[in-house]
């Protein structure tokens, strides 16, 4: 009997344990494979300020001697003439070459571009392209054998499919957080270019501009931001899908900038009350509420309405 319930005992915990194995994937041999091509991206911007600008307190004032802590004075009163801003955040290799993707956020208005591999060598990059609009920009490293990234399609991702993120949060290289897929095709304020992925994948600051995962070790997605009301993570985190990406890059590469079609036409989702006054089945498509005048839907003859 004790020896029936041993091997009773032993097949339950072979069985459990072989149902948690197949719940919860293991990311390790993705971050093995895979880490190597995200790399870490440091930025300088010199800001430069005006030449003889007067200390704001004089000696006699209550706040002189609190201020001057955090003002440094220059001989006669003047204030320095630059200083650097200095920010962190992460990209990815997409060619054997140098050629890297990042958010055009990480690069905007720097005047230096360091990236850093896991290997530790570091490398000036020289920013060929970024484009605001979609938060997408290509910088290049001179260098040869790079290990680079393989891209996947993001419209074979499933609501509820594991993603693995990796990049810098607060400047620790190669950090690896894993979630789901939460939605597809999200639509952000301000942010009409961009179908975004949402993921609850843990993204922080320093986490912009590297790479979405699937579980076949490719790039679905970059990590672009998140919606936080403290500034930290709160469990909502957003991707530029990589075919959007590839696109963009490939102009930046060929002409440093993007163009885009207009229709000059302003449009809405159509909601349940709207469908209803439409006489459509069900809510779908877009509703044109304004048209540019002399502009290309005009003369199409789009109109309000359509």
């Amino acid at each position: 009997m004790k020896r029936l319930l041993a091997l009773v005992s032993m097949w339950f915990l072979v069985s459990f344990a072989g149902a948690q194995s197949r719940a919860l994937p293991d990311f390790s041999d993705l971050a093995e494979k895979q880490g190597p091509a995200v790399v870490n991206i440091s930025t300088t911007q010199v800001a430069r300020a005006a030449q003889g600008m007067p200390f704001p307190f004089d000696e006699n004032d209550p706040s002189f001697e609190f201020f001057k802590r955090f003002i440094p004075r220059m001989p006669g009163g003047g204030a320095p003439r630059e200083f650097e801003n200095k920010s962190l955040g992460s990209g990815f290799i997409i060619s054997n070459d140098g050629f890297i993707l990042t958010n055009a956020h990480v690069v905007d208005g720097a005047d230096e571009v360091t990236v850093r591999l896991t290997d530790k060598r570091e490398f000036k990059a020289k920013i060929i392209g970024a484009d605001k609009r979609t938060d997408v920009a290509l910088v290049k490293i001179e260098a040869s054998g790079l290990p680079a990234v393989r891209l996947g399609d993001p419209s074979q991702l499933r609501v509820g499919e594991w993603v693995v993120a990796i990049g810098s949060p607060f400047g620790f290289d190669n950090s690896v957080t894993a979630g789901i897929v939460s939605a597809k095709g999200r639509s952000l304020p301000q942010e009409n270019y961009v179908p975004f992925i949402q993921t609850d994948v843990a993204i922080n600051p320093g986490n912009s501009g590297g790479p979405l995962f699937n579980m076949r070790g490719e790039v679905v997605g970059i990590n672009s931001q998140i919606y936080s009301r403290s500034g930290g993570y709160m469990g909502v985190s957003f991707a530029i899908p990589i075919d959007v990406a590839m696109d963009i890059q490939h102009q930046l590469r060929s002409s440093g900038k993007v163009s885009r079609g207009r229709l000059g036409v302003v449009i809405q989702e159509v909601s349940k009350e709207l469908a209803e006054s439409l006489g459509l089945s069900k809510p779908m498509g877009a509703v044109v509420n304004a048209v540019e005048k002399g502009g290309p839907a005009e003369k199409a003859g789009l109109e309000p309405g359509d």
